[in-house]
């Protein structure tokens, strides 16, 4: 399985000089908790929910400030073509909860953990289906002694 599969797409972005107050405000209208930044097509940074409280609002920035004052930069990224393991690892070895998904330079989508979650639901019932099934086939018979 690749990257593509697993993600989320389109991402939102916004411009580097975007203020803050449109930012939260594409993030509430998309229902998403970040927003990619970008400057000519070209992935600049990353800001999530927890960086307009704890970075502006917390740090005293003013709603009309721009998001590049908080965005996280530079940003960890996988690729479309990658394989869904690779992006298992950068999750692990980076901490981050979303990672931005680019094709080449063009940023095409975003892998949460929440996709990846997914994911492993995916494959924990693919092995467990055919388990359940037969035991769902399996008639009860008489309740056993230490049932009763």
């Amino acid at each position: 399985m690749t990257v593509s599969e697993a993600m989320s797409h389109p991402a939102v972005s916004v411009s580097t000089g975007t203020p803050l107050r449109q930012v939260a405000r594409e993030m509430a209208e998309y229902g998403v908790g970040s927003v990619l930044v970008t400057e000519g097509g070209t992935l600049r940074g990353i800001v999530t929910d927890r960086d307009l409280a704890l970075g502006a609002l917390a740090g005293g920035l003013d709603a009309n400030d721009a998001v590049d004052s908080v965005m996280t930069s530079p940003v960890v990224t996988v690729s479309v073509t990658d394989d869904i393991h690779t992006a298992y690892r950068t999750f692990r070895g980076s901490g981050f909860r979303r990672l931005p998904v680019l094709d080449g330079h063009r940023v095409v989508g975003v892998l949460t953990v929440d996709d990846m979650l997914i994911d492993v639901f995916q494959r924990l019932a693919d092995l467990l289906g055919p388990v359940a099934w037969s035991v769902l086939e399996e008639s009860p018979g008489p309740p056993s002694a230490e049932t009763r």
